[in-house]
């Protein structure tokens, strides 16, 4: 352990490495002001953004493009007129009533989802914290996951932490104390328009402890949750569903309860520390430390008992099964639960992809997947979840820990929802999970007006900064290559403003009034990622904002996209955009 212990301390999870990484895919550590990341940003209300500023140049486009005219305008008064208001209110996005519908099959539905969720920081020597439990679930999160370890302390009282790392433990009690105060609050809240309440939240508990830990896991549990936690099924005994044959549990029906996903151990089933985990580009400390890590965990799984029954009851609907083969998607799972869970690294996910996504859709459009992080992403950066969705993963497990690429996707497929988003008809029972794409190619055409207050983060000047709109467009077809790439020319004022002919408002305030144009084959997990970021020589382009879009979400037209800086809080920067999707 010490070895181990001298190792971790070294690492820097800042430090750069010869390697080619993704500039663009940086975050910062979220807090107790994020909003954003797994869809409640959305849910913050439009009407807050009526109170945000639009600049003169901004009003003056408006007026020149006839989106609004003078009197509606009213460009030189200082503040914003009714009509403005209106067109900032204006979401860009609107979800399908459809998809927000709770009567479908768990299955059928993916779940915004949070991985090492007491961790905040470093995922090898960063801290254990109930409060990020109430960050995950207050920004979105419906599963979180809960690593129980036997305490040497206090044999009653079990802890949770990151096994053999630095990493701190707290008490497994405190954890659920938390996650029940924040349901508690939830069921306080109004249900929505459909009559819907707050949407049931998933544990994902990974067991590390002897069978009288275990079962002080469940006695806690019971205590602390009481009757909010799901214990047995919704339907009488004798239902299909008990069974294994009929349909499973619907998302109405579970209600706003506390469900546990609990392990099922396959015999000689593959060990969470495989070698999938592995990673090249890690730097020789890092290797060393993690590669030391794998094996205390393998050791450790190794000589650890088997699940108890009064806790194997308590994954009612999800039983955890790392798989030993390939019988989980080619026929039917050898040696399985009824209601199983398939519980896979993205790197042993996407060892199969492309050949078997079929095969695999068509296994998730009826049974749950559970997709987490490569052991190596220790700094907590995130897998890339477009291709996972697209072969029907319910559950893709980020790292919650900061507001990066992948955070600012899940918040883009979960955004003004309660977490739960049901999937294409393609990748649901009844569909062939080959369709989610189209022959049809589509455009999409996006122009870029210009911003109000660009938020200028670093030791960058006002005055210095020449900002500029970069876009991604996210396809599961290139999500894990290249995706294209398209952005404005960087804008700089004037100095000598009175020889400018026009507006020349400063760096702040850009007006760059450039269309970007993309051309795709039709999909419903296409994405959209905007960034705002300054061109600056001889150095990496820092990013001063951010946001993403699901284009099955947008709304066609002139908007004012509320961006969010790289901590997930909202700004008042506001980017006017318009959007347009035709077929090609």
């Amino acid at each position: 352990m010490s070895g181990l212990v001298s190792h971790l301390a070294k690492l820097n999870p800042l430090s750069r490495r010869n390697r080619t990484e993704d500039e663009e895919d940086v975050g910062e550590e979220i807090d107790d002001d994020t909003v954003a990341g797994g869809g409640h940003s959305g849910r913050q209300g439009e009407i807050a953004k009526s109170k945000l500023r639009i600049s003169h140049a901004l009003k003056s486009f408006i007026v020149k493009e006839g989106i609004l005219s003078k009197r509606e305008a009213d460009p030189d008064s200082e503040e914003s007129s009714q009509a403005l208001r209106q067109l900032l209110r204006k979401s860009h996005i609107d979800i399908p009533s459809q998809l927000t519908d709770r009567s479908n099959p768990l299955p059928e539905y993916f779940v915004s989802s949070s991985h090492n969720t007491y961790l905040s920081g470093h995922q090898l020597h960063g801290t254990s914290s109930a409060v990020s439990y109430e960050r995950a679930l207050n920004t979105g999160s419906r599963c979180v996951e809960i690593d129980a370890w036997d305490d040497s302390d206090n044999i009653d009282e079990p802890k949770v932490t990151h096994g053999y790392t630095l990493v701190s433990n707290i008490p497994f009690r405190s954890v659920c104390e938390t996650i029940r105060d924040v349901v508690d609050r939830e069921a306080t809240q109004n249900p929505d328009s459909r009559g819907y309440g707050a949407a049931p939240v998933l544990i994902s508990l990974e067991n590390h402890c002897g069978p009288h830990g275990q079962m002080r896991l469940v006695e806690i549990m019971r205590e602390v949750f009481g009757d909010r936690l799901l214990s047995k099924p919704v339907r009488d005994r004798g239902h299909a569903e008990q069974e294994g044959s009929g349909g499973h549990v619907s998302l109405e029906e579970l209600g706003s309860k506390i469900a546990v996903i609990v392990e099922y151990h396959l015999p000689d089933e593959a060990s969470s520390s495989s070698s999938d985990d592995s990673d090249s580009d890690e730097e020789e400390g890092e290797r060393q430390a993690h590669a030391e890590y794998r094996e205390k965990r393998k050791a450790a799984a190794a000589s650890s008992g088997g699940i108890i029954p009064e806790l194997a009851e308590l994954g009612v609907y999800a039983q955890s099964v790392k798989p030993k083969d390939n019988s989980w998607f080619e026929e039917v799972l050898r040696d399985g639960p009824h209601h199983h869970l398939i519980n896979v690294s993205e790197n042993g996910l996407a060892a199969h992809l492309p050949k078997a996504k079929d095969k695999i859709a068509r296994h998730n459009a009826r049974h749950l997947m559970r997709v987490y992080p490569k052991g190596t992403r220790i700094s907590s950066k995130n897998l890339k979840p477009v291709p996972f969705w697209a072969v029907g993963a319910q559950i893709c497990a980020m790292n919650w820990q900061t507001f990066g690429a992948g955070m600012q996707l899940n918040e883009a497929l979960f955004h003004g929802t309660d977490g739960y988003v049901l999937k294409p008809a393609c990748l649901r029972a009844g569909g062939d999970g080959s369709s989610l794409g189209s022959s049809r190619r589509k455009r999409l055409r996006l122009r870029v007006a210009g911003a109000t207050d660009i938020p200028i983060v670093g030791e960058h000047a006002e005055d210095e900064i020449r900002p500029y709109v970069t876009c991604t467009l996210i396809h599961p077809d290139n999500a894990r290559d290249d995706p294209p790439k398209r952005k404005t020319e960087p804008y700089r004022q004037h100095r000598l403003g009175f020889l400018h002919r026009g507006e020349n408002p400063p760096p702040t305030e850009p007006v760059w009034d450039e269309t970007l144009e993309w051309e795709y084959d039709d999909n419903e997990l296409v994405f959209l990622r905007i960034l705002v970021k300054s061109d600056v020589s001889f150095k990496h382009n820092p990013i001063f904002a951010v946001a993403a879009v699901r284009l099955l979400y947008l709304v066609p037209g002139w908007s004012f996209v509320r961006m969010l800086d790289l901590k997930g809080h909202e700004t008042n920067c506001t980017l006017l955009v318009k959007f347009e999707i035709e077929d090609v």
